[in-house]
């Protein structure tokens, strides 16, 4: 129980992605057809907001809910890394509809057919698991 805390911010969450339409087919449709803003600015929203906090972070101002510092070990440079596994996120979400996050908002509006895609984005990081050691640094 003392963890309820999470799972009422992430029910929140699925409720605002849900009120937002970032789990509609139809806005991701539109997104990759360059027809509307609505995602573009979700997204840069979400971008922005990343910066702000990471920032928050590294400065020690936002901790972590024990009260401790959050330390971000940066990343090796990698941008043969960043393009494929980019370019496979991005036609995994043209194809089924759906980014990872909003998966679970379906389910939970009565989309059955969004286990499928859970059941896929399981595999792939099964897969990715496995192949891992493997994959161009």
């Amino acid at each position: 129980m003392k963890n309820i805390k999470f799972l009422i911010i992430g029910i929140l969450f699925g409720i605002v992605l849900s009120k937002s339409e970032v789990v509609s087919w139809y806005r991701i449709y539109e997104m990759f057809k360059f027809q509307s803003f609505h995602m573009y600015g979700i997204i840069g929203s979400a971008v922005l907001i990343g910066i702000v906090l990471t920032r928050l972070f590294k400065r020690g101002v936002i901790k972590n809910y024990l009260g401790e510092k959050i330390d971000i070990t940066p990343k090796e440079k990698g941008n043969i890394r960043t393009i494929v596994g980019g370019i496979i996120f991005g036609l995994g979400w043209a194809l089924v509809g759906a980014c990872t996050g909003p998966i679970f908002v379906l389910l939970g509006q009565g989309a059955i057919s969004a286990v499928v895609i859970i059941f896929g984005a399981l595999l792939g990081a099964f897969v990715y698991g496995l192949a891992s050691e493997k994959l161009p640094k």
